[in-house]
C-alpha cells in the first residue's frame, strides 16, 4: 500500500482523495497572493466530503511544505519553523478549514499562533462544498495579536495581509532586542485519582512558583501504559494546554520515561511529574549542606532511570520547574557520569552521617532524650517549634517550608531536659528516592524518644493525611516512641475536628500549648526519670559501668558508699536493678519506687 504525504487524520480516508490532498504540494501561490479563491475552493470540497478540519502550511514563497487532516472540530497543529531564531516569526502561514461554516479563530488558533509563531492564522468556514468566510490573525509580540474582522471569502484583501505578515515581522524582530522579564511558568495539571489530590498538586505548584492555569481530572482504574490518560484524553489536553497558553503539564502521578516522552510529543509543552515537582521544591528550599546533597542525590537517582523521556525538557537550556539542582547540566549528562556523580554523592553524605552518629551518641550519652514534631507538609511543625522555643526558624503557610532538621534544647517543669527536633514534612506519594536520600534525617524520627504528631486541623484532609504520616513512620520503622497526638490550627478550623485523644492546639495563638508541654512532661518521665542507685564501697566499679548510660546529675557520698542520681531510661534502670541486684532509695523516683 503506497504512504501518502498527508499527516494527522487520514484514517478511514480514500486513496483517491489522498491523492488529491497530496498534490496540494504541488501547488504554487502567484505573488501577491495571500489565500487564492482556486485554493479555498479545494480546500473547502475536500473538507466537505471528509467533513474533516484540513489545514496546510504556506511559506512566503508561496510553496505549501505540509498537508495535514484532522477531525470534524479540530487538526493538530504543527511546528513548523524556517528560522533557526525561535523568537522571530516562523515564515510559514497556516490555513485551516472550519467544516461548521464559522471562519471565527478559535482560542487553540491564537494559542497556536503565539506558540509557534506563524506569520499568520487562517480560519476558513466552509458549507455544502464551498468556502464561507475568513478570518487571519497575525503576531505583533509575545502576548499582542492583531485580529482583523472575519470577511466573506471573496474579498480576503491579499495584498494587505502580506504588508501586515511584513509589519508583523519588523515588529517582533525589534521586540526581541527588548529585555523581557520572564515570569511564571504557566501550567496545566492533570490527575487520574481525586479531586482532593489534584488540589495539593496545585498547592505544589505554586510552591515551585508556577501559575496554574487549568486543572483536569479523568477518573481511570489504572495508567495507560503509553501515555498515561490514554491517546484521546492526551489530544484533548493538548488543545486544552494551547488555549491557555500554558508552556508546562504537571502529571499527578509518577511518570515513566517512556510516558513523559510520548506526552510531550503529543501536548507539544514541557511535561513533568508530581515527583519531579517535589524534587523541585526541595532542591529550591535546601539549605544546609547536606540538604543540598541529599536533594541531588534524590534527583540523580530519579533521572538516571528517565534519560530516555527528557524529550523536551533535554532540549530547554532556561531552566523553570523541574530543572533546579543539577538539572542544567542535563544536556550533557550521560548515565556514566550520573554513576560517578551519585558515588561521590554517597561518599560525602557518609561522612557527614558520621559525624551526625557521632552527635546522636553524645546525646545518648549524657542521657539527653528526643522529642521529635512529625506531620505532614504544612501541619505547623516549624511554627509549632517556634512558639515553643521561641527558635526564630521560617516557618510559611506553604509546602515545604523547611527542609533540614532543627533542635532546641528544653526542660520540662521538672528541670528534665530534652531536645525538641523538627523534621521534614511528610506528603502523599512522597517520593521514594527522597526517602532513600533523606533516611539520616529522617531518622531524627526513628530514634526519638517521644513523637508528636502534629496534624492540620483547619484541613478537610485531616484524616488521610495522619495516614500518610502513619505510613511514613511505618516505611522508617519509627513505630515503638510513645506518641502524642496534636491537632494545630484549632482556632482556623470549622468545624471544630474531632480526634479523640488528641490535644487542641494553635501554635499560631498559643491556645493548648501548656497542655502540650505538660504531655511532653509525662511521656518523658515514663521514660527519662531521675534515678538514684545505692552503691556499697565494695562494690564502687558498677559506677565506671553505670555512668555512660545516662546524665549523672547528682553525687552523694554515705558512710557505706555512694548514692549516684541520674537521668536515664526506665528500662535501663530496671535492668541495672535486675541484674546487679543494687538498690535504690525510695525518693529516687519512679523507678525506685517499683
Amino acid at each position: 500500500m503506497r504512504k501518502y504525504n498527508v499527516y494527522g487524520n487520514t484514517e478511514g480516508v480514500r486513496d483517491a482523495l489522498l491523492a488529491k490532498l497530496e498534490e496540494l504540494y504541488s501547488y504554487e501561490l502567484e505573488e501577491g497572493e495571500f489565500l487564492p479563491r482556486e485554493l479555498m475552493a479545494i480546500l473547502a470540497d475536500y473538507s466537505c466530503r471528509l467533513n474533516r478540519e484540513i489545514a496546510v502550511y504556506i511559506t512566503r514563497d508561496g510553496e505549501i511544505v505540509h498537508v495535514a487532516v484532522g477531525t470534524d472540530c479540530d487538526v493538530e497543529l504543527t511546528d513548523f519553523r524556517l528560522r533557526r531564531n525561535a523568537r522571530r516569526l516562523s515564515r510559514v502561514r497556516c490555513v485551516h478549514t472550519h467544516p461548521d461554516g464559522d471562519g471565527h479563530l478559535s482560542d487553540v488558533d491564537l494559542s497556536a499562533l503565539k506558540i509557534f509563531r506563524y506569520d499568520a492564522m487562517t480560519a476558513v468556514g466552509v458549507r455544502d462544498g464551498a468556502a464561507v468566510n475568513v478570518q487571519t490573525a497575525f503576531l505583533q509580540s509575545d502576548t499582542e495579536v492583531l485580529m482583523p474582522p472575519c470577511v466573506p471569502w471573496h474579498r480576503v484583501p491579499d495584498r494587505d495581509w502580506l504588508a501586515q505578515i511584513e509589519a508583523c515581522d519588523a515588529l517582533v524582530g525589534a521586540g526581541e532586542t527588548r529585555q523581557v522579564s520572564d515570569g511564571p511558568e504557566k501550567a496545566v495539571l492533570m490527575g487520574i485519582e481525586s479531586r482532593e489530590s489534584l488540589e495539593e498538586l496545585r498547592r505544589l505548584a505554586e510552591t515551585a512558583g508556577a501559575q496554574v492555569v487549568g486543572m483536569f481530572l479523568q477518573k481511570r482504574d489504572r495508567p495507560d501504559g503509553a501515555l498515561f490518560i490514554g491517546r484521546g484524553r492526551a489530544e484533548e489536553l493538548a488543545r486544552e494546554a494551547q488555549a491557555l497558553d500554558a508552556d508546562l503539564c504537571i502529571l499527578d502521578e509518577e511518570l515513566t520515561g517512556i510516558q513523559t516522552r510520548n506526552l510531550e510529543d503529543v501536548l507539544r509543552i514541557k511535561v513533568i511529574d508530581r515527583t519531579t515537582l517535589i524534587l523541585d521544591i526541595f532542591a529550591r528550599r535546601a539549605s544546609s549542606a547536606e540538604g543540598k546533597l541529599q536533594v541531588e542525590l534524590a534527583q540523580l537517582q530519579y533521572q538516571s532511570t528517565r534519560l530516555i523521556g527528557q524529550g523536551l525538557v533535554l532540549s530547554r537550556l532556561a531552566g523553570g520547574i523541574g530543572t533546579r539542582g543539577p538539572g542544567e547540566s542535563r544536556l550533557e549528562m550521560n548515565r556514566r557520569r550520573i554513576r560517578e556523580r551519585m558515588t561521590e554523592l554517597r561518599r560525602r553524605l557518609a561522612e557527614v552521617e558520621k559525624q551526625r552518629d557521632i552527635r546522636r551518641k553524645s546525646r545518648e550519652r549524657n542521657g539527653t532524650p528526643v522529642v521529635a514534631l512529625v506531620g505532614y507538609t504544612n501541619s505547623g511543625k516549624s511554627t509549632l517549634l517556634n512558639a515553643l522555643t521561641g527558635a526564630g526558624v521560617y516557618a510559611e503557610d506553604q509546602l515545604f517550608a523547611t527542609l533540614d532538621a532543627v533542635s532546641r534544647r528544653m526542660e520540662t517543669s521538672e528541670k528534665t531536659e530534652y531536645l525538641l527536633v523538627d523534621t521534614v514534612g511528610f506528603i502523599r506519594k512522597l517520593p521514594h528516592t527522597l526517602v532513600s536520600a533523606f533516611r539520616s534525617t529522617l531518622e531524627e524520627a526513628a530514634l526519638a524518644d517521644v513523637l508528636v504528631i502534629v496534624n492540620d486541623g483547619s484541613s478537610p484532609e485531616m484524616a488521610a493525611q495522619h495516614d500518610t504520616v502513619e505510613q511514613v513512620l511505618q516505611e522508617l520503622g519509627a513505630t515503638e516512641a510513645p506518641r502524642i497526638e496534636a491537632v494545630n490550627k484549632c482556632d482556623a478550623a470549622d468545624p471544630w475536628p474531632t480526634f479523640p485523644g488528641a490535644v487542641m492546639i494553635s501554635a499560631k495563638t498559643g491556645e493548648g500549648l501548656t497542655e502540650l508541654k505538660d504531655r511532653i512532661a509525662r511521656a518523658l518521665q515514663e521514660n527519662h526519670a531521675p534515678v538514684t542507685f545505692r552503691i556499697p564501697f565494695d562494690r564502687f566499679g558498677l559506677v565506671a559501668q553505670i555512668r555512660p548510660l545516662g546524665r549523672v546529675i547528682g553525687e552523694k557520698y554515705t558512710e557505706t558508699g555512694e548514692e549516684l542520681t541520674m537521668m536515664m531510661a526506665r528500662e535501663d534502670a530496671l535492668r541495672l536493678v535486675r541484674r546487679w541486684g543494687l538498690e535504690m532509695p525510695e525518693d529516687g523516683g519512679e523507678s525506685g519506687a517499683e
